[in-house]
């Protein structure tokens, strides 16, 4: 599979860009997870979006957020999402690795929190993330607030 990775500023996203990170993110949060949630949280404005493109189609995103935005004293990766067309081929993996590598170029080393999907512990453990809270309900999903140093 040939990734193209994409990371812009939201002022920078085109229109059809956007649509497309939108859509991406309410078929796996909203559809999939049948979690009806307002994503427009004022956040994307402030972060950049990083992209995975096979074949110029968006098959996986995330958002980048600067220090203070999310969480205080901390950078922030969220929104992860991942098409099921390409789930199972590693891409989840790639793009966690490549979401590091974009904070860590854009932002300095600095301490990344999330929010993540408590089923999803043993995945963000594997980049150095470590849980930092109790279990929480977000929006009828159990979460769980991860710290990466």
């Amino acid at each position: 599979m040939n990734i193209t990775w994409k990371c812009s500023f939201f002022e920078a996203l085109s229109l059809v860009e956007l649509y497309e990170i939108l859509a991406l993110r309410q078929e796996v949060f909203i559809l999939e997870q049948n979690c009806p949630f307002v994503d427009a949280d004022g956040k994307d404005q402030n972060a950049l979006h990083l992209q995975a493109l096979v074949d110029n189609e968006l098959v996986a995103c995330t958002r980048l957020l600067p220090i203070n935005v999310s969480y205080k004293g901390f950078t922030s990766i969220g929104r992860v999402a991942t098409s099921n067309k390409v789930r199972g081929t590693g891409i989840g993996k790639l793009l966690m690795q490549k979401s590091i590598e974009e904070i860590e170029t854009l932002f300095g080393k600095q301490p990344i929190k999330i929010g993540a999907q408590s089923y999803l512990k043993k995945f963000y453990e594997s980049f150095g993330f470590l849980q930092s809270s109790e279990p929480y309900l977000e929006d009828g999903i159990w979460h769980i607030e991860m710290e990466r140093y």
